[in-house]
């Protein structure tokens, strides 16, 4: 076999390192990407069982928080509920009234302005408020999601869109700040907010949910929104500042939003 010359040897050596230094900036340059993902269920059955020291060190924390959310904050006289009234009801009036009196502060220490209406969702409240005392823990039974307060700016010709879809849902969606009043043959008789009737060319701001503000129970009205501002308040927080606040939870179904009959 004949021998290689020292110059042919360079040159093996070269191609060699060449070819590795391709290799290595193609490794680099190429994305990773997720081709598989495998999962199984795993139960929790008897041959699990809990670790002592696990428990001990948690235990003073576990006691601590319950001891917060079972600690009476204020006191209601019957059960409220989402289901004693056709157009409105005590727990979703109770709830609307909460969103604008302790979101308004915050919103207008952040804009000047005030909120003029609250919308929220039915579908959103979870839970009675049974009679006796009302802790912390009754809050996040009503509201477990982390829902926060959003307002919006819409026109009043966006809110007539909003008062059709209140009368085609026909459920009882929150609201305060307004006052909407149907004729027997479920048209508008009258249509206020703060007491004044709608100014189709004027601006509102509105105070809903996070989750309805993007098109959430199909309020695709909020698309209108002319802009849109967060309060990094959580309606569930919203709900345990009131209840600190006042001794008895007594709200009513009333005439916000009714039919004439």
């Amino acid at each position: 076999m004949a021998k290689l010359k020292h110059f042919d040897i360079l040159k093996i050596q070269h191609y060699v390192i060449f070819i590795t230094l391709v290799g290595f900036a193609s490794c680099k340059n190429t994305p990773e990407h997720l081709i598989e993902l495998t999962g199984k269920q795993i139960a929790i059955d008897s041959n699990y069982t809990s670790v002592d020291s696990i428990q001990k060190f948690i235990l003073p924390y576990h006691e601590h928080v319950e001891t917060i959310l079972d600690s009476t904050l204020a006191y209601a006289p019957y059960t409220i509920t989402k289901t004693d009234g056709k157009f409105n009801t005590t727990a979703g009036n109770l709830m609307a009234d909460i969103v604008l009196s302790e979101a308004n502060p915050v919103f207008k220490s952040r804009t000047g302005e005030n909120i003029d209406m609250v919308l929220l969702n039915h579908g959103g409240i979870r839970s009675v408020i049974s009679k006796g005392n009302v802790t912390s823990r009754t809050a996040y039974e009503v509201m477990p999601f982390e829902n926060s307060v959003v307002v919006v700016e819409l026109k009043g010709e966006a809110l007539l869109k909003m008062v059709d879809y209140l009368i085609q849902s026909k459920r009882a969606h929150p609201v305060a700040g307004i006052q909407l009043v149907l004729n027997k043959n479920n048209t508008v008789k009258t249509f206020t907010v703060g007491g004044k009737a709608i100014d189709k060319d004027k601006s509102y701001f509105v105070a809903t949910s996070d989750y309805l503000v993007t098109g959430g129970d199909n309020m695709t009205f909020f698309k209108d929104a002319l802009s849109k501002t967060e309060t990094d308040y959580k309606i569930r927080n919203a709900m345990i500042d009131f209840f600190s606040k006042v001794d008895t939870i007594a709200p009513k179904v009333d005439l916000r939003y009714y039919q004439l009959q």
